[in-house]
C-alpha cells in the first residue's frame, strides 16, 4: 500500500540553477541618480509648501490676481478672487466671463453688490462647493467669491500701426497717429494709468511686448477707469522689430528718458505721426530701444528729482504733444 502525503503537505522540487539573462536587464540595476530634494517632489509636503509661497509672493508683487499660463506662453483665464478685488473689479468694469458663488455663502455688503452689478452686466452667477472654488484659484483665499476674467484679446501691434496711418492718409482721423510703446513695464497698474492718458490725449493704442512685460491684468483695467474699452492695446513679438517697422510707415519713435538729446518744450515733432517709448523707472530705456528711436526726449524736472514715474512721464508727454498740435 502507497504511502499517502500527509494533508497539507507541500513536496518540493528539486531545482538547478537557472540561465541568466545575459546582461538584458543590466538597466534595471541602474541607479536613478541621486534623489531630488523635498521641494522638487511633487507628491511632497514640502513642495506643496514651495508652490504656495511662490504664489503668496507673486500677489504681493503684481496685486491681487495675476494671469495663469497654459502651456505654450498662452494667458489663460484670470481669477480675481477676494471679496474686496472681485466687487472693485466689478465697479471698474472689468470685463468678466463668470461670478462664482460659494454654496450657502455668507452674505454681506461686498457679495450682494456684487452680485447686483454682476445680474445688471449679465454676468453668469454659478454655485460652487468650497473644494471646487480651492481647485479653482490654487487655494487663494477667496472667501466665496471668484471672478473669471477672460484672456485680453491683442490685436497685432503692426496691423493696429498699418490701419490707423491708412485713416490718417484717408482722412478719417484729423490727428496724426499717436501710440505709446512700453520697454520693460511689469506693473498692471502704470499700465492701467498709461492707457488712461492715451484716452485723455486721443491716442491711437498702446503697444505692450509678449515677453517680459505687463499684460492686460484686472488690475490693469481697474486703474484704467473705463479707458481700455476705447484705447487698444497692441502686442508686439519683438519691441525692436516693431519699432524699425514703424519707422519705414513714417511713424517717428521719440524715447522718453533723463538727459535727452531734446527737450520735451521744444519737441518739434509733435505734430507729426510719432511712438513715444518709455521704459521702466528703475532701468529706464533699454540699450537696443535707444538705438531705434529718432531722438531722446527729457522732461524738464526739479534737480532734486531724480526720476519721474513711468505713467506721469507719459501723461505729461502726450499732454505736450496735445498742445503744440491744438496750437499748429
Amino acid at each position: 500500500m502507497a504511502n499517502k502525503p500527509r494533508p497539507g503537505a507541500v513536496r518540493k522540487s528539486k531545482k538547478g540553477p537557472t540561465t541568466g539573462t545575459g546582461g538584458h536587464g543590466r538597466k534595471a540595476l541602474e541607479g536613478k541618480g541621486p534623489t531630488p530634494k523635498a521641494e522638487d517632489r511633487p507628491y511632497h509636503k514640502a513642495y506643496r509648501a514651495k508652490q504656495l509661497a511662490e504664489r503668496s509672493s507673486a500677489r504681493r508683487a503684481g496685486g491681487k490676481a495675476a494671469p495663469a499660463r497654459r502651456a505654450g506662453g498662452k494667458a489663460a483665464e484670470e481669477m480675481v478672487t477676494g471679496r474686496n478685488s472681485v466687487v472693485e473689479a466689478l465697479r471698474g468694469g472689468v470685463p468678466a466671463k463668470a461670478l462664482y458663488v460659494a454654496v450657502r455663502v455668507e452674505m454681506d455688503d461686498r457679495v450682494k453688490e456684487s452680485l447686483k452689478i454682476a445680474a445688471e452686466r449679465g454676468i453668469p452667477v454659478l454655485e460652487a462647493q468650497k473644494p471646487e472654488l480651492d481647485r479653482m484659484t490654487e487655494d487663494a483665499v477667496h472667501q466665496g467669491l471668484v471672478l473669471q476674467v477672460p484672456p485680453y484679446d491683442y490685436p497685432d501691434a503692426l496691423d493696429l500701426a498699418e490701419e490707423t496711418m491708412a485713416k490718417f492718409t484717408k482722412g478719417y482721423i484729423r490727428n496724426a497717429p499717436l501710440f505709446v510703446a512700453l520697454d520693460g513695464i511689469t506693473d498692471p497698474r502704470n499700465l492701467g494709468a498709461i492707457i488712461r492718458s492715451v484716452s485723455a490725449f486721443s491716442g491711437h493704442g498702446v503697444i505692450v511686448p509678449e515677453r517680459r512685460a505687463v499684460g492686460m491684468t484686472a488690475s490693469a483695467w481697474k486703474t484704467s477707469a473705463g479707458a481700455a474699452v476705447r484705447v487698444p492695446v497692441a502686442r508686439a513679438a519683438n519691441l525692436n522689430n516693431t519699432l524699425k517697422a514703424f519707422k519705414s510707415m513714417g511713424i517717428f519713435v521719440l524715447g522718453l528718458d533723463g538727459g535727452g538729446d531734446v527737450s520735451l518744450p521744444g519737441l518739434e515733432l509733435a505734430t507729426e505721426p510719432i511712438c513715444l517709448v518709455v521704459g521702466s523707472e528703475g532701468k529706464g530705456l533699454s540699450r537696443l530701444v535707444r538705438e531705434h528711436c529718432d531722438q531722446i526726449v527729457s522732461i524738464p524736472i526739479d534737480s532734486d528729482m531724480e526720476s519721474l514715474n513711468a505713467s506721469m512721464a507719459v501723461g505729461i508727454s502726450l499732454y505736450e504733444v496735445s498742445r503744440q498740435r491744438a496750437g499748429q
